[in-house]
């Protein structure tokens, strides 16, 4: 609910802080007092056009705040909660907006700055003014459906789940079809490239194993190399070996002679069996380093066609492998693609059956409570001087969503015989203010405003159906809060909460000021608008029974 109103500098306001209650709260006072500047200061407040002729005369500025209470629940905290605003759960919301004498305006939310597009937003969700220009509320065909909906009681989840489900698949068959539709451009390549992986067979580790093969290989060709011939040098019939054993004959024979010569035969035996062993030794390295010349060459061509492959691919040579098989999966993807893709159309289409039996049975359940509303509503014209309007809920196709196929919009003829229109086709700002009772009464608990604000409800009518009005503002302020601006004294007498507007006039020029009345003060200033200027003792009579009768 709204608690409080204050206004700086507002046209003919100074200074104002107005305090209000739940109920049925009404503005009254003498034409001219500056009721409208009220609305138009909470127009401001709310998120309304910024307009520097709102500044008052000799002034630099105006401001306006308006404090709203709102449960916990309320829509307004989750809206704030998505815009990443933290809204103090059930701490009161305060709503301000400062303007320049240039036309220069900034709104706040709390102490934040905030764009003038929030506060509307969240304005409109926790306050409803009503009046001939009101944009918004029931006279938005966009709301209309939300309205029927809770007005029926209508839960709309199942639609919405089915909703959600036909677009989750809807989205995951479009990748899908975009996944075919490249990996098919692919396909040849993929096939190509895969089968020469396939015929290359490449294992892992194999490139590693190949080259040290090759390495040792071409060691052992460098090391024979220098091995050939050696056989002759050492073991031939002219070999170091048979020269060595000659001359140790040749010693051998002299050795008894001199001892030098003995110990030269020792050395040549020493000699010998060295060479020997050496000879041996070389004879064995020749074995161990023979190799198949053409294992050499299929080794270094394999090498070689491995390590071209992996620079193709632009791969590690030991990946090749798990490339062949990655490649061989995406084919097999792309031939069981298409299949896929059929059973992804076969739950698609169950999907959308699901949502349409779910949108219809909630669009028979928005016709039952149309039918019910406009009963209802029907019900209601008449006593607010209606009598010649109807009033029907109208529906027309709309595109499939989460809220199902029903475009919904609350239409009115005026007159008999006259086709059916938006309800701003009511000219008179008093006819459409009624007729938006009518159905704010009719909806009850429909609306998700804690406030509403009426504008001359009363406007242009006067006895029984300024009674009836005023009993039907009564009702609406049971379970909310309802403020209104009004001249009957029929809905004075109604109220819970009473507030005078009043102008003065002084040397610092014109000012208007509000005060809540007390029980005595109420009588007086129903008396005031029973009479006139002049307040008879009739006057007061009946505004005693006013007063008694609400």
């Amino acid at each position: 609910m709204l608690r409080q109103l204050s206004i700086r500098n507002v046209v003919l306001v100074e200074q104002l802080a107005l305090e209000l209650d739940a109920g049925l709260g009404v503005l009254t006072g003498e034409t001219g007092a500056g009721k409208s500047i009220l609305l138009d200061a909470l127009g401001l407040a709310l998120g309304g056009r910024s307009d520097a002729s709102l500044v008052r005369a000799g002034e630099t500025g105006a401001s306006v705040s308006a404090e709203i209470e709102l449960p916990a629940t309320h829509p307004a905290h989750a809206f704030l909660e998505e815009q990443g605003i933290e809204s103090g759960g059930g701490e009161p919301l305060i709503l301000r907006r400062t303007l320049k004498s240039d036309g220069g305006s900034r709104a706040f939310l709390g102490a934040a700055s905030v764009p003038a597009a929030l506060l509307r937003e969240v304005g409109a969700l926790a306050v409803e003014v009503h009046g001939q220009h009101d944009d918004r509320g029931l006279l938005n065909p966009k709301g209309h459906r939300s309205l029927l909906d809770a007005f029926g009681r209508l839960d709309s989840g199942s639609v919405e789940a089915a909703w959600t489900e036909v677009v989750r698949i809807e989205v995951a068959l479009g990748q899908a079809r975009a996944e075919l539709a490249a990996a098919e451009r692919d396909r040849e390549w993929l096939a190509h490239a895969s089968a020469e992986i396939e015929v290359l067979a490449p294992e892992a580790g194999e490139e590693t194993r190949l080259a040290e093969e090759r390495a040792t290989m071409q060691a052992g060709l460098k090391a024979g190399e220098s091995l050939a011939g050696l056989d002759e040098l050492l073991g031939g019939s002219e070999g170091a070996l048979s020269l060595l054993r000659q001359a140790a004959r040749r010693i051998e024979r002299g050795a008894a002679d001199h001892p030098l010569l003995a110990e030269a035969l020792a050395a040549l035996d020493r000699a010998l069996i060295e060479a020997s062993d050496a000879e041996d030794r070389i004879a064995r390295a020749a074995d161990a380093l023979a190799f198949d010349p053409q294992r050499l060459e299929l080794v270094e061509s394999r090498l070689f066609d491995i390590r071209g492959l992996a620079r193709k691919h632009r791969v590690e040579p030991d990946a090749l492998a798990a490339l062949g098989e990655q490649m061989r999966a995406q084919l097999s993807a792309i031939e069981a693609g298409g299949e896929q893709i059929d059973e992804m159309d076969r739950e698609l289409l169950a999907a959308r059956e699901r949502y349409a039996d779910a949108a219809a049975r909630l669009s028979d359940g928005r016709r039952d409570a149309a039918a019910r509303l406009d009963a209802a509503v029907a019900a209601e014209l008449a006593p607010l001087k209606l009598d010649s309007a109807r009033f029907r809920t109208a529906f027309s196709a709309a595109e499939p969503g989460p809220a199902g196929t029903d475009r919904v919009e609350f239409e009115v003829s005026t007159n008999p015989g006259a086709p059916f229109g938006p309800l701003t086709r009511i000219a008179s700002g008093g006819e459409l203010a009624r007729f938006i009772l009518a159905l704010k009464v009719a909806l009850a608990e429909a609306g998700t405003a804690a406030t509403m604000i009426f504008d001359e409800v009363d406007r242009g009518v006067g006895g029984a159906v300024a009674s009836a009005i005023g009993e039907r503002l009564a009702r609406l302020a049971e379970n909310s809060q309802v403020l209104v601006v009004t001249h009957s004294p029929q809905v004075a007498a109604r109220a819970s909460h009473h507030y005078r507007i009043e102008k003065s006039h002084g040397a610092g020029g014109s000012r208007t000021t509000v005060r809540k009345l007390a029980d005595s003060e109420r009588r007086e200033e129903i008396a005031r608008m029973l009479s006139g200027a002049s307040i008879t003792e009739e006057a007061r009579a009946q505004a005693s029974r006013l007063l008694d009768a609400a």
